[in-house]
């Protein structure tokens, strides 16, 4: 749907009011409830104008610290600042920031419009129609004004709750799960939906999520939060490719993890025994101590690796890590075949395959070479739990 030239007005008067709005700053926030901590202390900066998520499982302590920075709950400790102010104190009505929930509390008698309107009207302003107007295209719902909610699909309603948040120019959007009633192909629409509009926009969103795919798909930041800590902080990518705990590498998608012990160093790289073979990890890449005889759990993303019948292990290129197994289950998944197999080093070993040109013979039963380079190899120390964050909600 084309949008009208009138909600670039509304952006640029959005970005001049936001532009002094400052990080979102935390610094030794904590929050407990008699004995129990829901939230460590903790310090952590959300950039002006980024997309950060807040990332874990139910109970982790990610909606406690949303909470706390709209002022729905008191910090036991610590301060909460909008760019140069301490808000720690304040109520949340007098906070910068608005909420958007998972359910989207319209009201149902009013029309669309009117509920972008709300909080103008509230706070006096008689003349709203360019303003609700500009919202309106920028969520792209311009021709659905007079419609009530309940004649919107779930995703549309939801973008008329984020109208409705930014109309009132906060310095910050907060987002509570806001996806979490939808199906999930109107979740997927909705993730880049709001993307853009945060970019459109160019205000701090700071979202709260257990969704994996939700929180790498939108946001710029990403903390993983753990039992009331942050486990990891870093972009998308840096998450995925760089896990710094077995929580993070479980947590974030699959992860092959595999008991080594150092044998030696060659260069920048630690040489480790496992399974009788012996595999190459880039020192840069190891989180744990790599002396001689120390105990490292090494990590292996299940897409990075190639798997090929034994029968042609012998145009392997060299420098690659090998481990021999055998092919225990497969699984056709359209733009994948996931291969489940059993080698010495560790008894499921999942990978995945594109299905580009199959091979016939990779079925169960048959013995194969699981082969990948050094340089997407990860470790950690073998003292972690090697099942860490497999209990948690998953959603890639």
């Amino acid at each position: 749907m084309k949008r009208s030239s009138r909600s670039s007005l509304g952006r640029d008067e959005m970005k001049t009011t936001t532009d002094a709005g400052g990080d979102v700053r935390l610094s030794g926030i904590s929050k407990t409830y008699g004995s129990f901590t829901a939230v460590h202390p903790l310090d952590l900066t959300v950039p002006q104008g980024s997309f950060f998520a807040l990332l874990g499982a139910s109970g982790c302590g990610k909606t406690t610290t949303l909470r706390m920075i709209a002022g729905l709950e008191e910090p036991t400790s610590g301060t909460v600042h909008l760019g140069d102010q301490d808000v720690t104190a304040l109520p949340p009505y007098k906070r910068p920031v608005n909420t958007v929930f998972q359910s989207y509390a319209l009201f149902p008698h009013l029309d669309i419009f009117e509920n972008v309107a709300f909080g103008l009207r509230r706070r006096g302003i008689k003349s709203v129609k360019k303003q609700v107007g500009d919202m309106l295209d920028l969520v792209q719902l311009g021709e659905q004004a007079r419609k009530k909610p309940h004649q919107l699909s779930g995703g549309q309603q939801q973008r008329v709750a984020v109208a409705r948040a930014l109309i009132n120019h906060p310095r910050v959007l907060l987002l509570d799960e806001p996806l979490g009633a939808l199906d999930l192909k109107l979740r997927r629409q909705m993730q880049l939906e709001l993307k853009r509009i945060q970019t459109e926009v160019g205000i701090t969103f700071v979202h709260v999520t257990h969704d994996q795919e939700e929180a790498m798909t939108m946001a710029d930041t990403v903390a993983v939060m753990n039992a009331g800590r942050v486990e990891q902080l870093g972009s998308p990518a840096d998450l995925y490719e760089n896990p710094r705990s077995t929580f993070v590498a479980n947590f974030l998608g699959t992860s092959n993890l595999i008991e080594a012990e150092v044998d030696s160093r060659s260069g920048e790289d630690v040489v480790l025994r496992a399974g009788g073979g012996k595999l190459v990890l880039p020192e840069a890449r190891c989180a744990a101590p790599t002396t001689t005889g120390g105990k490292v759990l090494v990590g292996i993303r299940p897409e990075k690796i190639s798997l090929t019948h034994a029968d042609d292990a012998g145009g392997i290129p060299e420098g690659r890590n090998r481990i021999t197994g055998t092919i225990a289950a497969t699984s056709f998944i359209g733009v994948s075949t996931q291969y489940v197999v059993d080698s010495a080093v560790c008894p499921e070993f999942e990978v995945y395959v594109q299905n580009v040109d199959r091979d016939t013979r990779l079925a169960p039963g048959a013995e194969v070479v699981l082969h990948w380079s050094p340089a997407h190899t990860f470790g950690f120390d073998a003292e972690q739990a090697i099942d860490a964050g497999l209990d948690e909600e998953a959603a890639l």
